[in-house]
């Protein structure tokens, strides 16, 4: 183990969450993986070591920090890109049925390479869109949490998001900066798709400081009908 999975292990550890040698080994890979294939296709922009360990993996894990992730079995990812935050919350919590969706088949084809290399069991990847498979029986009004990381302002994740979450369930939006004014263009879409702000949870990343939010959204009956609207139509006229 080396000073910047150390640090990871001790900043995890801050808030009471336990990763071990294997796991440290998983992120490690996942690292390498990430790196490698990048050169390849456009995964992300950060390719530092350190930075992918804090603003990937640290900031993926971020959410078990204001959601009982042991009381969390199925978890949907919405639009993951490189597998943010699905996958290192799988390694962080094991028992985790995992589904992650992505409208980019070539992404897909990374993560089931970083799901087959690290070892991952119950985790299914599915290339396709959150409007069609939010229709879908099995997928629909099932999920204990679902989330996405920076994927669109939250009108639109609302719709592609609240679908998959069961009666009760919760919807974690991660963001960035700021998001009081992007939860007031979202009120009528929380009605419509019968979702509650629950809580607002601000933090920083470490050293950077980098400004964060974790907004948890509650879901207090069953996705209407009409919900989600056909793909494209919540990007061009989102819900508000």
């Amino acid at each position: 183990m080396d000073d910047i999975q150390q640090q990871l292990q001790l900043r995890l550890k801050e808030h009471g969450l336990e990763v071990g040698e294997l796991q440290l080994e998983q992120f490690e890979m996942y690292y390498k993986e990430l790196v490698s294939w990048n050169e390849k296709m456009n995964l992300t922009g950060i390719t530092d070591r350190e930075q992918v360990y804090t603003k990937h993996f640290y900031d993926s894990v971020s959410l078990a920090f204001y959601t009982d992730m042991t009381k969390v079995n199925k978890l949907a990812d919405i639009g993951s890109g490189a597998g943010f935050p699905g996958i290192p919350l799988k390694i962080c919590f094991p028992h985790i049925q995992l589904t992650i969706i992505d409208s980019l088949n070539k992404r897909i084809g990374f993560l089931q390479h970083v799901v087959d290399t690290l070892g991952l069991e119950q985790v299914e990847l599915i290339h396709g869109r959150a409007e069609e498979l939010g229709r879908k029986e099995g997928y629909r009004d099932s999920y204990d949490l679902v989330t996405a990381r920076a994927v669109a302002k939250l009108a639109v994740l609302n719709e592609f998001c609240l679908p998959f979450v069961r009666k009760s369930g919760m919807f974690a939006a991660m963001k960035g900066g700021d998001p009081r004014e992007e939860m007031k263009e979202a009120e009528f879409s929380f009605n419509q798709l019968k979702g509650r702000v629950k809580a607002v949870h601000p933090f920083q990343l470490p050293v950077e400081e980098s400004e964060r939010h974790i907004i948890l959204i509650q879901k207090f009956d069953k996705t209407p009908h009409k919900y989600p609207r056909k793909p494209g139509t919540p990007l061009k006229t989102p819900l508000v």
